[in-house]
């Protein structure tokens, strides 16, 4: 609290706290319209400070160039002035539309990209693509932009890509967070997701202990300390680094403290561990959620930290929520982050076998392997079993590790909820390239070595020594925290952003598609036909996952006859009838169509004194697609 006492003695006793906390900006200008380069305005009521020192980083560009490259990061209105750019320069195949509002009130963007003369985007069967969801995850922003770039620049030109466009619909979207981006590209400051004010440390204060560049240099670093004499510190000087810049936690016998840069503003013993916000977007959907840690009434069941205050709780998380809703079409999902890296899907709570269709798993097994084909990943597989024991056991305590849940996520809602394809995809993996000293695990030694090895060094920053204000004595330095533990340097930007944005490719290249394969129509007597129907799926996906069908998300294939309604008024005596099927609607439901399945609808028209009729044969698929054709029945005259 030592900084806003201080300020209270600048402001004066009588300004409450809020009045400098946050400033008061132009609701209509702000935040995009905010010309201020000094300082970056956070909104929200906070106990902590609300502005910072804006930073640019050299790894980001600001102001879009003439050419759209991956040799740097890209700010959200980089990011937004290509969908412009390209919305104005392919009319026919993209639209782009605010699809929501953030926390801080600037607009989600998103594009849907199909050939609007070959029928409308809710007509055919759909991908969403999603990044930017964790602020400082900016690895998943980019590989959205880079397939969006890579699917308009090759329209026309690449065979597969033209089919998907014209047949297909893909929804992107670059930034689902804007805020958090925008924080995170513009200070020095991190945050996990939404910069809403949360309690992180359960104290009754909000935001009140953020992280402080104490140096100046813009970027978080680390801080170690040695213990003094009588103290046991929580880390030491890890022996496989003869360089003695690697700390490595330890139950007992600790020489160091290590805390991330910044000082204990709320005097509690404890550095950094409430700043700005503290939700998180990925354990606020709306299946198997639970409640933030400190809200089981009981105190015994379980929690989830970041929960929010209730499931799609945050406009960033129920923007998707309601778009997939109300867009059943769409069969395939990728909502990514960073790090791990892992091609990561439902289960979050369970094992695979306990809670899947053996189908459908089947069916998630298979794009794990293809993911894996494309990216080099070393893991594939659910979050609950495959994810929580990618390790055999904990490396800082040695213990074995045992499957572990994750509630309110979206892989879960992805699957069980809306029957997709849904995966939430880690990009990046803090530069631990290959496993150097053999122990089976992925760690910062790994990164130290490929950073020495292969970067230049430019990830670590050696050890400097650095006055504290209130520890004294310390050093600063460790990974950089945005540009190598996070994402990696950019000139490894392209690679990372390509190689998931193909696996993304890959997977909408297989969804289902009903195709009309034939329409046979037959004189059976004098004035009764026989109309037969013939569809097929095309694609390599079901038009739905058995879970699918299970929570009714999609209805069945079917067919159906449409006439002049004129006709076929009267009963008995109506000038057309549809005899078969004989069900009000007059609907023949084929149920769910496999993946190179054909079926077969078979009406039967009757003609009272008439010699022929117009209609339309309607094929309905949920995630199939939708086809119209119109037919002649007798000899119209």
């Amino acid at each position: 609290m030592k900084r806003i006492f201080l300020l209270l003695l600048i402001c004066g006793f009588s300004i409450k706290a809020n009045a400098f906390q946050v400033r008061q900006l132009d609701p209509i200008s702000w935040p995009e319209s905010d010309k201020d380069t000094t300082y970056y305005t956070v909104k929200g009521e906070r106990h902590g400070i609300s502005f910072f020192k804006q930073h640019q980083h050299a790894e980001v560009q600001y102001e879009p160039s003439e050419q759209l490259t991956f040799d740097t990061y890209h700010t959200v209105d980089v990011m937004y002035h290509w969908y412009k750019l390209w919305a104005e320069k392919y009319p026919e195949i993209v639209d782009l539309y605010q699809v929501g509002t953030s926390f801080e009130g600037r607009p989600i963007l998103q594009m849907t990209i199909t050939n609007k003369n070959t029928g409308k985007d809710t007509d055919k069967p759909a991908a969403y693509f999603e990044g930017g969801r964790h602020s400082g995850e900016i690895t998943s922003s980019e590989s959205i932009l880079w397939l969006t770039q890579h699917l308009l620049e090759n329209y026309g030109s690449d065979a597969a890509i033209t089919d998907l466009i014209d047949t297909k619909a893909i929804y992107l979207r670059p930034q689902n967070n804007p805020d958090g981006s925008n924080l995170y590209l513009h200070t020095a400051q991190r945050n996990r997701s939404t910069v809403r004010p949360h309690d992180n440390d359960r104290d009754g204060l909000l935001d009140e202990d953020d992280e402080e560049d104490l140096d100046g240099d813009g970027i978080m670093y680390q801080i170690r300390v040695k213990a003094k004499d009588g103290e046991e510190g929580t880390h030491i000087i890890d022996p496989r680094d003869p360089q003695g810049r690697l700390m490595k936690r330890v139950r007992e016998g600790g020489t160091h403290f290590v805390y991330s840069e910044g000082i204990d503003n709320d005097g509690d013993g404890r550095f950094n561990e409430d700043g700005i916000g503290g939700l998180d977007l990925h354990r606020n959907y709306p299946e198997n959620w639970r409640p933030d840690i400190g809200e089981d009434a009981t105190g015994r069941g379980y929690t989830q930290y970041g929960a929010g205050a209730y499931p799609a709780s945050e406009p960033e998380s129920r923007s998707i929520v309601l778009w997939v809703l109300t867009h059943p079409n769409i069969s395939v999902v990728n909502s990514m982050d960073t790090r791990v890296p892992m091609h990561l899907r439902a289960p979050s709570t369970s094992k695979s076998e306990e809670r899947m269709y053996p189908e459908d798993l089947d069916l998630y097994k298979k794009y794990d392997s293809i993911g894996l084909s494309i990216t080099n990943y070393p893991w594939a597989g659910d979050v609950y079993e495959t994810y929580a024991t990618r390790y055999k056991v904990n490396p800082s305590t040695g213990d074995p590790l045992k499957p572990s849940p994750l509630f309110g996520h979206g892989p879960d809602f992805g699957y069980f909820y809306y029957g997709s394809i849904w995966y939430g995809d880690e990009l990046w993996n803090n530069g631990a390239m290959k496993d150097y000293d053999g122990n089976g695990i992925y760690d910062d030694y790994d990164g130290l070595r490929w950073d020495d090895e292969e970067n230049g060094g430019r990830g670590f920053r050696e050890w400097e020594p650095f006055t504290h204000p209130t520890l004294g004595e310390v050093e600063i330095g460790g990974f950089h925290p945005k540009f190598f533990s996070q994402n990696g340097p950019p000139w490894q930007l392209e690679n990372w952003a390509k190689k998931q944005a193909l696996f993304n490719l890959a997977m909408a290249l297989e969804l289902p598609q009903i195709e009309l394969e034939s329409i046979d129509i037959n004189k059976k007597n004098r004035n009764t036909y026989e109309v037969k129907v013939r569809i097929k799926n095309t694609g390599e996906l079901p038009t739905a996952l058995k879970q699918a069908q299970l929570v009714k998300i999609v209805r069945e294939d079917r067919v159906q006859l449409q006439f002049d309604g004129k006709l076929m008024k009267g009963g008995e005596k109506a000038q057309l009838q549809i005899v078969s099927p004989d069900l009000t609607d007059k609907t023949i439901y084929l149920d769910r169509t496999l993946s190179g399945e054909s079926k077969e609808a078979t009406f039967e028209i009757k003609l009272n004194g008439i010699d022929g009729a117009k209609g339309k044969v309607k094929v309905l698929s949920t995630r199939g697609g939708y086809i119209e054709k119109e037919i002649e029945i007798g000899t119209i005259k």
